[in-house]
């Protein structure tokens, strides 16, 4: 899988030891219900993976075959939803994803014929939707081959470390947070047209 990819990556010779040292394969992750992970990814916002499956399961258990139908989801009781363990700020805005969806499609093969950019356009209309959460949509389950997610906290810190690069503001002349994401972005143009896979790589990646 990504034989052919990887090779390119590998070109990178940091990136290589990286990639060589993470004791994972990257597969694809597809998942063609977009709205059924746009949900998902409200509820983990903030929260680590072990919360956020335990609120999240609670959510579905609230519906019936536990799937949170669009027009159930809108019209159940803000307090229950509460009781699940979500915020008033997360119930507004899984409502938010749900509305969203009886006047436009989520529908994979609809989003297939955009583009990336195009993609996190339409998508961020939703309020509680932002360009961290459509990016990790396009890496994951529509495994789109060229998204870097440069604000992304876990990229950053990797890549400074796999990198040698200093963005610290408690050490004289090193790189502030904008000029941290303009570094990212140009070593990130050595693995273009394929981000994603470098990037999954270096998320991955341990200095253990």
């Amino acid at each position: 899988m990504y034989k052919k990819h990887l090779e390119y990556l590998k070109k990178d010779k940091l990136l290589k030891v990286a990639i060589e040292s993470t004791n994972i394969e990257v597969k694809p992750s597809l998942e063609f219900d977009i709205y059924h992970y746009l949900l998902d990814s409200i509820v983990s916002q903030q929260l680590s993976v072990k919360v956020a499956d335990i609120i999240f399961n609670r959510v579905l258990d609230l519906f019936p075959e536990r799937y949170p139908e669009v027009k159930q989801l809108i019209s159940m009781d803000i307090e229950i939803l509460r009781k699940a363990g979500l915020s008033y700020r997360k119930v507004d805005y899984l409502k938010n994803v749900a509305e969203f969806s009886l006047q436009n499609s989520m529908d994979y093969k609809f989003l297939q014929k955009m583009n990336d950019e195009e993609i996190i356009n339409y998508l961020t209309q939703i309020k509680g939707v932002g360009k961290w959460t459509v990016q990790m949509l396009l890496m994951f389950p529509m495994d789109r081959p060229d998204v870097f997610p440069v604000d992304d906290l876990g990229i950053q810190t990797n890549m400074k470390a796999i990198y040698g690069i200093v963005s610290d503001k408690n050490i004289p002349n090193s790189l502030t947070k904008k000029e941290l994401k303009v570094a990212l972005e140009k070593v990130s143009d050595n693995w273009k047209p394929y981000r994603t896979l470098a990037s999954k790589y270096v998320w991955n990646w341990s200095k253990s």
